[in-house]
């Protein structure tokens, strides 16, 4: 099974109290959420639930800071200029992804001078009607799954503009700036072993990475404990990040999932395969079923516990619907439980980090030896 963490532990207790700043990877709005897309987000719901009962813990998620990126501003651009004025208030997220689906085929890339309004627009805060009414649709799904909203549709502006970004970049001697001669940006940590990154083209759009970079180098230095949490595949890149944000004191954590596979293979949600297995339509089901917190924590059990942090395992609805089932004999066993305990309880499941590993803690709940789990512990990270 994937590590959890690619920190390097130490035989040492955790640290208590502190301040914890959780960033998980943020998802694009332009298509249902994915299993892969569900499990990240609520393995990060349970890790900052319970987290909040040992630390002060602040859940950084800003849609915003990542719309400057050349693949939502070209979405963007794709739609006003092959579908005009649409009105999407009534298109589902799903109609919104088979859109994208169609961008994404396309060969021909849109120009720097077709996005540059697009760019400007959302600095101010402008999101796309259709960005919107996907961000609308998933704050619904956050509602459903009980999961904490840290502002989805809220206008939530990086600290750094791109240039103080590079600025601050180069102060901490991690920047390769070649704007100067019409070149692009580049994140150096070759000190550390690692491959000069471009962060920024010679046309002046900036990537994911930077738009991190805007997010979180203005506000790492006042947390005790970073906590990145984000797709596998990305490792390179959070390893980069790793090394800028530790440059300014805390102890950084990275903290990979693994995605979901269907049917035996993993896809990015560009090229769909999310058809009748996004989270629209596993709630949609489920709550049809079951009442909404045996629906809240069978989601739970089973996209962090029975999937594991890994992506060796397919997408199974009976797995799924198991799930359920056992989250409501969880339910109907649990005792009152103590609040004045809570906090040791939840502090078992940190190793030599401030953060609690949804993993251990949910998997915990799952042992048919141990007693079942007390309702103030699923009522404070489950329900």
């Amino acid at each position: 099974m994937t590590a959890l963490t690619h920190a390097p532990a130490t035989a040492g207790p955790a640290p208590v109290g502190g301040r914890v700043l959780l960033a998980p990877i943020t998802i694009t709005p332009s298509k249902p959420l994915t299993p892969s897309h569900l499990k990240g987000l609520l393995w990060t719901d349970v890790m900052y639930r319970a987290t909040r009962g040992v630390a002060d813990v602040t859940f950084r998620y800003s849609p915003t800071t990542y719309h400057p990126t050349e693949q939502t501003l070209a979405f963007w651009e794709y739609l006003d200029r092959t579908r005009g004025d649409t009105d999407y208030d009534d298109l589902t997220e799903e109609r919104i992804g088979e859109l994208y689906i169609g961008f994404r085929a396309e060969a021909r890339p849109a120009p720097a001078e077709a996005l540059e309004p697009y760019a400007v627009a959302a600095e101010r805060g402008w999101v796309h009607p259709a960005g919107a009414r996907v961000l609308r649709l998933w704050a619904g799904h956050y509602a459903a799954l009980g999961m904490h909203d840290p502002g989805l549709t809220r206008h939530q502006p990086p600290g750094l503009d791109l240039d103080g970004m590079i600025e601050r970049l180069g102060a901490l001697g991690m920047c390769l700036d070649q704007r100067g001669t019409g070149g692009p940006v580049y994140l150096d940590a070759t000190r550390y072993g690692l491959p000069l990154r471009q962060i920024v083209t010679a046309a002046g759009r900036p990537n994911y990475l930077a738009c991190a970079l805007r997010e979180l180098l203005p506000l790492a230095a006042d947390f005790d404990e970073v906590v990145l949490v984000y797709d596998t595949e990305l490792d390179p890149d959070y390893q980069q990040l790793e090394r800028v944000l530790g440059a300014l004191g805390p102890a950084v954590r990275r903290v990979p999932v693994g995605r979901v596979p269907i049917d035996g293979r993993i896809r990015s949600a560009r090229h769909g395969g999310w058809q009748d297995h996004h989270a629209g339509a596993l709630l949609t089901e489920a709550l049809a079923a079951y009442p909404p917190p045996v629906v809240r924590l069978g989601m739970r059990l089973y996209f962090i516990a029975l999937l594991g942090p890994g992506r060796q395992q397919s997408f199974r609805a009976d797995l799924l619907r198991q799930s359920m089932s056992r989250a409501e004999r969880l339910l109907a066993a649990a005792g009152a439980g103590d609040p004045e305990t809570l906090p040791a309880r939840l502090g078992r499941h940190r190793r030599d980090h401030r953060y609690v590993d949804p993993y251990r803690l949910t998997s915990g709940l799952l042992g048919r030896r141990g007693p079942a789990p007390a309702a103030d512990l699923l009522s404070a990270v489950y329900l």
